[in-house]
């Protein structure tokens, strides 16, 4: 087997500034010193192209790199923000102000039961108007960082990897302690916290 069909143990810092078509980039993610974003390759634990960029450098190596946004999050939908009754959102008949307001990231679920995060955009007396885009749709992504470690990763980690990417036993990671909601959702780190 070549060394670059192998899981490979990763990590890096790295700052990601985004920008929109003729915005000024805004810094959006930082890993904190110290606590930097590992994962294993080949996994889907990142952004395909992020990871086609980082795996074959070196510990030690520099980066700066941007990713467009077919290749990120895609293009932003206008259809992917809808105003749903604002009764699905409350308990007893009112609203919980300490979840739902906003801003707030709250799960929802098609019809058909799969399940998927919206930000809440905006709260009407008869409805809440959802964005189920990902936050970073629309936008490009600018990484700039350093690769501290990357080696063949071993069994165990593989295993962990796994098991954090499933939500069935390691919990969601990566770019700055993203979360997922529960066992058998995907967490994705680099850009995909969610």
């Amino acid at each position: 087997m070549s060394t670059e069909n192998k899981n490979k143990y990763i990590s890096v810092m790295y700052k990601l500034y985004t920008n929109a078509a003729g915005d000024r980039p805004e810094l959006v993610e930082e890993t904190a010193e110290g606590e930097p974003f590992v994962f294993v390759s080949a996994l889907g634990m990142t952004l395909d192209a992020f990871e086609a960029q980082i795996v074959p450098l070196t510990a030690g190596d520099d980066f700066n790199f941007t990713l467009a946004p077919a290749d990120a999050y895609g293009e932003y939908e206008p259809t992917g923000r809808q105003a749903v009754p604002r009764n699905i959102f409350e308990i007893n008949g009112k609203l919980d102000s300490r979840f739902i307001y906003v801003g707030a990231v709250v799960p929802l679920a098609s019809p058909d039961g799969a399940r998927f995060n919206g930000t809440i955009v905006e709260i009407g007396k008869e409805t809440v108007t959802v964005d189920i885009n990902h936050p970073l749709a629309g936008k490009s992504l600018n990484f700039v960082g350093k690769v501290l470690i990357s080696r063949e990763a071993t069994n165990d980690e593989v295993r962990d990897a796994l098991n954090q990417i499933t939500g069935c036993g390691g919990g969601c990671g990566g770019c700055g302690g993203g979360s997922c909601d529960g066992c058998g959702s995907k967490g994705e780190g680099c850009g995909g916290c969610r």
